[in-house]
């Protein structure tokens, strides 16, 4: 297995399985410290800016966003009403490869983005190939019916027997569909991310 590529190294310094796969936490139970140290290496307490990038870095990689991506979403969240933390979890949330996969309709984050690159989903009925495309209350996300007899969603739905999607989801597996029943609230959204820290980082640059 290898431990030196950059979603390797990613993972092992932030010291979390940031891509949701199977390898990466077997990586990190064979090297559960940083790239470039030793298990004898001990870390200096982090500046405020160096955990705030951390945290920063960290959100765009379990999102799988550009830095342009993450800060124009950022730049749009400071526009919104409300707490600028809060509105950037529910942009975040409402991307469709992010619904995709909290729907329990994709393995990882990465499986979820290639589906909806490939146009496996219609949201009410309408084909779409964005991954960017942000979702609606009321919206209702199917698989296309030519791809719901897949071998990938068979597995899917097998596993999805044990999945608990977030209230803001009502999810029929049996059918692969989805309804945004309402938007999501920051309690419902991505908690491994300290938003506060983004928004500080942010908001000094």
């Amino acid at each position: 297995m290898r431990y030196t590529g950059p979603k390797a190294r990613r993972a092992r310094r932030q010291g979390m399985n940031l891509y949701a796969s199977d390898k990466y936490d077997k990586i990190l139970q064979r090297k559960p410290y940083g790239p470039g140290k030793s298990p004898k290496t001990r870390s200096g307490r982090d500046s405020e800016y160096a955990k705030q990038l951390k945290e920063k870095q960290k959100a765009k990689d379990i999102y799988g966003l550009s830095e342009k991506q993450f800060r124009n979403m950022y730049k749009e969240a400071v526009k919104t009403k409300g707490q600028t933390g809060d509105m950037l979890k529910r942009l975040l949330e409402q991307r469709l490869d992010n619904l995709i996969y909290r729907a329990g309709f994709a393995m990882t984050r990465m499986q979820s983005r290639q589906f909806a690159g490939h146009g496996l989903f219609l949201v009410d009925g309408q084909r779409v190939t964005i991954p960017s495309f942000r979702v609606s209350a009321g919206n209702v996300i199917t698989v296309r019916s030519q791809a719901k007899d897949s071998p990938v969603f068979t597995a899917i739905r097998e596993r999805h027997e044990k999945y608990l999607p977030p209230k803001w989801l009502k999810v029929n597996s049996d059918a692969l569909q989805v309804e945004v029943a309402t938007l999501p609230e920051p309690n419902e959204a991505e908690q491994a991310v300290d938003m506060r820290l983004v928004v500080e980082f942010y908001s000094r640059t």
